[in-house]
């Protein structure tokens, strides 16, 4: 079991997409959610909370494309706390370095940066 997560700033994340750094953006928020705000250029996975079996088979469809980097993955939550979490931990069980996954602090609730969300 993961107890030490690794957190990203809202920050963090804003000047690594304006950068364009390398980096994977995963979104687990549920699709009502997703569809009313969510940070341009991630990946949905409808995922939330990443409890079931169901929720995990979600982010496993995406799993390829996650393995076949070592790009930092943001896991981008409803607000930073539980969900992220499992995902972390279920990444980790399938292989993924934990040092490759962070968890954008205060979730989509916290983001600050209206011009960074999709229209």
């Amino acid at each position: 079991m993961i107890t030490d997560f690794k957190y990203y700033t809202a920050d963090q994340l804003k000047q690594a997409i304006e950068k364009k750094t390398p980096l994977q953006i995963l979104d687990i928020q549920v699709e009502a959610e997703y569809k009313a705000h969510h940070i341009q250029g991630v990946i949905p996975t409808y995922a939330y909370p990443v409890k079931t079996d169901e929720d995990k088979a979600k982010i496993a469809k995406i799993l390829p494309e996650l393995k076949a980097s070592q790009e930092p993955i943001v896991i981008v939550c409803p607000k930073g706390g539980g969900g992220a979490k499992n995902t972390v931990q279920y990444l980790a069980d399938q292989g993924i370095s934990e040092s490759r996954l962070l968890i954008l602090e205060n979730g989509q609730a916290g983001w600050p940066y209206a011009e960074l969300l999709a229209k």
